[in-house]
């Protein structure tokens, strides 16, 4: 077998969005022999109808996994890992799709040049096309060719996507490389520690993955239980780096990209949300942070993903909990306010 995809499955059968990831998977020309594994992760919808559906139409091309609980992505991914059969193994979220010579580039250019992972840059769309969208590129260009010390720090600095890839299958087994379970944002848990034990990387600079953008992504739903599982991702990126001994090299990395996740991001996040905002939780955020990196705003890499107006409210934050609560709820009350008398303008203005 040459190439294993790994597609967890959770409550996609609405609007077509299974269909159209799978039938994309089935339409690629990549001529080598390859396998398609499902894993269901517990849908309540009438995804594995879809699943046996397929399985029944491509006889031997697709593997369906029903897990017996709901261990999120990154759960279902590790049991996909368990039984991929390929010498190459990819992943695709089940909402997206990818392009028909998705992995046929891929794992050609990382077979041409001795590369155990290759990659390319993806587009961002919000309906179901294969029409050039918004193109988001992982500034990868300059990692790619055998990994040194300075390749590898591109990859800490720029938190690349893990669904563009192709990883060889003995990388990932030799290392013993997974995901965190029961959890959201896996990607940004593992992504990193993957990046560690990359011996040769390729970059495609063309958007062949379609990631797709909805009202019900990850991304758009803002809850505290989401910020605790960006938490918990941040959590479980640094305790890998320190058990495979790369924090003392790699420090300020790693400093930056546990700043990154389990702190600015989630932070922010927290403070959008409508309701439930609680100082008690800014101030678990704020103590965590300072008690692994009590310096982390003198990290050479810190701000990158920050403006400047989140600078100064960190700044606040550091010197008085309480005020960048109050402060910070206010400004987000004013900016909703704001936006709500804007709509109601325009709607009588139309209506007129």
């Amino acid at each position: 077998m040459d190439l294993s995809v790994i597609v967890p499955v959770y409550n996609m059968a609405g609007d077509g969005k299974l269909r159209y990831c799978l039938d994309s998977l089935v339409a690629q020309d990549y001529d080598g022999e390859y396998e398609i594994i499902c894993v269901d992760d517990r849908s309540s919808d009438d995804s594995v109808c879809i699943l046996r559906e397929y399985e029944r139409r491509y006889p031997g091309l697709f593997v369906i996994v029903e897990n017996d609980r709901n261990r999120h992505q990154g759960g279902a991914r590790n049991e996909g890992i368990k039984i991929a059969r390929g010498r190459w193994i990819g992943f695709i979220d089940s909402d997206d799709w990818v392009s028909p010579d998705f992995y046929s580039s891929l794992i050609k250019l990382a077979e041409s040049r001795g590369a155990d992972v290759a990659g390319c840059c993806y587009q961002m769309v919000s309906e179901h096309t294969f029409e050039t969208g918004r193109i988001a590129r992982d500034h990868l260009e300059g990692a790619s060719g055998e990994m040194t010390q300075e390749r590898r720090r591109v990859f800490l600095e720029n938190m690349s996507s893990m669904v563009t890839k192709v990883y060889s299958a003995s990388l990932i087994r030799d290392n013993d490389l997974s995901f965190p379970e029961d959890i959201f944002y896996e990607d940004n848990a593992a992504g990193p520690v993957w990046a560690m034990h990359y011996r040769h990387f390729e970059y495609l600079d063309e958007p062949l993955y379609y990631y797709y953008q909805h009202d019900n992504s990850t991304v758009h739903t803002i809850t505290e239980a989401r910020c605790r599982d960006r938490m918990a991702a941040g959590e479980f990126m640094l305790s890998e780096m320190k058990k495979r001994g790369f924090l003392n090299e790699y420090q300020d990395e790693i400093e930056s990209i546990f700043t990154t996740i389990y702190f600015v991001n989630t932070l922010f996040s927290y403070m959008r949300m409508k309701k439930g905002r609680r100082l008690s939780m800014v101030r678990e955020m704020k103590k965590r942070m300072l008690e692994e990196f009590p310096d982390f705003r003198k990290n050479k890499n810190y701000g990158r993903f920050m403006d400047e107006e989140q600078k100064k409210y960190v700044d606040l934050l550091m010197k008085n909990s309480a005020m960048f609560f109050i402060k910070y709820s206010l400004l987000w009350f004013y900016r909703d306010l704001r936006s709500k008398v804007q709509c109601k303008r325009k709607m009588i203005t139309d209506i007129l």
